[in-house]
């Protein structure tokens, strides 16, 4: 059988897949495995994502809980991973989370819990997504302080510039989506040719690199609470640098064959961000300068205050910056592609206010464009929040983390739930975990519940309104909102997926890889 034959049959398969759930096929199938590849590591891209949020590692335990929090973490992910791979392979649907929940969950509590994790999971890519576009403002901002030290950063110049990226990104995601898989297979490669010169570079040029003693043993505190409090704080870094790879679940609709390459990408791009991410986080401590000048560095990007210790260029820093730069815009691209596929099936569904218009899609050019405009006003709004507060970005980087890991925790838990209540003892499509599927729920669930409960903790002591975490207000409120929602509307207009488990094993059969 030729490879054009294989992909036509797996878009057939897809397609019916599809149609079991109750959904028609309205995006175009342009993604392959390498482009879904090269598009979740743009998303995940963990290497860039924690050079954005150093200054948290930086202040709450230094190298040492950056480094052994990272393995720690990206360990513990891969089982959350390789679960939502397992589901995402027999229930291939741009929902992604929400949807499995309202397929896997107890029929008397699976719409609740699906409507719940569905508003998580849109906070958590929307937030994620406000987060890239501050870190890309940063970038921007940073460059220029270092180029002219007479400019002086303010927060209304961050916030203008995360406008303009989310602007440009709207552009691109309506008028280019015929470009995305191109881009996203050529990202791939800038992304790792970036990282080897990135660290090729201040490994050679850096003459005053730490001991090793520094970057294994040392433990830095700046945050005023104990040891261990500081440590745990700490992993917020890690958390949110390993995170988002379930963007291949919200792209299903777009994937050639993809309950069979949607669930590698998902698994590769942890793999990818976590190789990647180690060998940053070690090469970045070695060669990082006195921790108070790095943390206070007037480009407000500590890594662009390292690249000018190492290199003791500002043309050089700004060319290392730019790498890293132009995969951050591209992640925000990426996030909003993904944000506004997820707008999109949850609209589809009738769970989002006009859920008509928002599932509306575009025949020509066959996106959803009004989801992507609600994307785009969305990101801005949470961009805004760094008018009225220092620890703006701090907030919406806790609120996206927490977001995508409530919702990578409730089809895990649903996931269980099925399994010891005989609903579903095992989960159809061809991508299978065996023996393992349950033990690794069980892990996953037990990280992203702990990870959930920290991201809520203070980061600075003595505690007041400026520095305070309001994580858990905003999670609050939104569940708050959840919940009214589905007790006014969503409980009679609210579909999810139509058919259960039974009919989608029919089609997908038992095959393994």
């Amino acid at each position: 059988m030729s490879e054009e034959q294989k992909v036509f049959e797996g878009d057939v398969r897809e397609v019916t897949v599809l149609e079991k759930l109750g959904y028609q096929q309205e995006l175009k199938r342009s993604f392959g495995l390498l482009g879904m590849i090269g598009f979740s590591f743009s998303i995940v891209t963990c290497w860039t994502a924690l050079s954005g949020v150093l200054i948290i590692g930086v202040v709450s335990g230094g190298p040492l809980v950056m480094i052994y929090s990272w393995i720690g973490i990206c360990i513990f992910s891969l089982a959350v991973a390789y679960s939502m791979a397992e589901i995402c392979s027999a229930y291939p649907v741009a929902g992604g989370q929400y949807s499995w929940v309202a397929v896997l969950a107890p029929p008397t509590v699976a719409r609740g819990m699906s409507w719940i994790t569905g508003w998580f999971m849109i906070t958590g890519v929307l937030a994620m997504g406000a987060t890239n576009n501050f870190i890309g403002a940063n970038f921007i901002l940073g460059q220029a302080n270092l180029s002219f030290p007479n400019y002086t950063i303010e927060r209304w110049h961050t916030v203008l510039l995360t406008y303009l990226i989310v602007i440009c990104c709207a552009v691109v995601n309506i008028y280019g989506p015929h470009l995305l898989d191109k881009i996203s297979r050529g990202m791939l490669i800038w992304n790792i040719t970036a990282f080897v010169i990135v660290v090729t570079v201040i490994l050679a040029t850096n003459d005053r690199k730490q001991s090793a003693s520094f970057v294994f043993k040392d433990f830095q505190n700046s945050t005023g609470f104990g040891t261990a409090f500081t440590t745990i704080l700490g992993l917020l870094q890690s958390f949110f640098g390993m995170c988002c790879y379930d963007a291949p679940a919200h792209m299903t609709e777009e994937m050639r064959n993809a309950s069979r390459e949607a669930p590698k990408a998902i698994v590769m791009s942890v793999y990818l961000g976590a190789i990647t991410g180690l060998i940053f986080l070690i090469s970045v401590c070695f060669c990082i300068g006195d921790i108070g000048e790095t943390a206070g560095s007037s480009t407000l990007v500590p890594l662009i205050q390292i690249f000018k210790d190492s290199t003791q260029s500002v043309v050089g820093s700004c060319f290392l910056a730019s790498l890293i730069l132009v995969v951050v815009l591209v992640a925000s691209n990426a996030l909003m592609v993904e944000g506004s596929r997820s707008l999109y099936a949850f609209a589809r569904d009738h769970g989002l206010p006009f859920s008509r218009l928002f599932a509306k899609v575009q025949k020509k050019r066959q996106i959803p464009i009004y989801a992507i405009l609600l994307a785009c006003v969305v990101q801005m709004a949470l961009n805004s929040i760094y008018f009225g507060t220092l620890t703006g970005f701090n907030t919406v980087i806790s609120i996206a983390t927490e977001g995508f890991y409530l919702s990578y925790a409730m089809p895990l838990l649903s996931r269980l739930l099925a399994y010891f209540t005989s609903h579903v003892r095992k989960i159809p499509g061809p991508y299978t975990l065996g023996a393992y599927s349950v033990p690794l729920n069980v892990i996953g669930l037990v990280f992203l519940t702990f990870g959930c409960i920290t991201f809520n903790f203070p980061i600075l002591s003595p505690v007041n309104k400026d520095n305070m975490n309001y994580t858990s207000a905003a999670i609050g409120v939104i569940g708050l909102i959840s919940v009214i929602t589905w007790l006014t509307t969503g409980r009679k207009n609210f579909t999810g997926p139509q058919v259960g488990v039974e009919n989608i094993n029919i089609v997908v059969g038992p095959e393994k890889f």
